[in-house]
């Protein structure tokens, strides 16, 4: 299946989003939250991936990223998806998640979709966009961090946990980036 949207730079940096199935608020529980910030950082440290932003809403992801030399984005984005998508789908049935209607959604999904397997967390896709000048970067930097404070879960980006916009503030956040300003 072909996307407007895809890495045609591989040495670029992107802003790109990843979105639950269906904007299902998975995220809004601990331990499903700590499945991709543990992957991001994964990434990280053996795959290649460079952040430098992030923001983890309730039903999708925000990141600018890029990747070292060598690698390709697209793959460590696909190997990302994967991945999680397995982990959060046995996490939720360990943690016996309330919301058990959720796997039911993720089934639905999976048999609407031949190449999946018994589960589909995410949905085809992270909408990459490259950031082309250091003013349409600042741009996305600012939507990123600004996202829970428009969908009233704070009142100030850095107040958010799932987010870099506290290392942007001079604080420690839960993963390292590098700075884009």
């Amino acid at each position: 299946m072909a996307f407007k949207y895809q890495i045609t730079n591989q040495d670029g940096i992107y802003f790109m989003t990843t979105t639950v199935i269906g904007w299902i608020d998975a995220f809004t529980r601990k331990e499903l939250a700590e499945v991709v910030i543990d992957s991001l950082v994964y990434c990280q440290k053996h795959k290649g991936l460079v952040i430098y932003a992030w923001c983890l809403m309730p039903s999708h992801l925000h990141f600018i990223g890029s990747v070292g030399e060598g690698k390709k984005l697209s793959d460590v984005i696909r190997d990302f998806k994967k991945f999680t998508s397995k982990r959060i789908i046995s996490t939720i049935k360990e943690i016996n998640e309330s919301r058990d209607w959720m796997l039911n959604k993720f089934q639905f999904a999976a048999k609407i979709h031949p190449k999946n397997e018994e589960f589909k967390f995410w949905q085809d896709g992270f909408h990459p966009i490259e950031l082309f000048s250091p003013e349409f970067a600042i741009q996305k930097l600012n939507y990123l961090h600004q996202n829970p404070v428009q969908s009233g879960l704070v009142a100030l980006p850095e107040y958010y946990l799932y987010s870099s916009a506290s290392n942007y503030a001079g604080e420690l956040g839960l993963i390292d980036v590098v700075y884009l300003i």
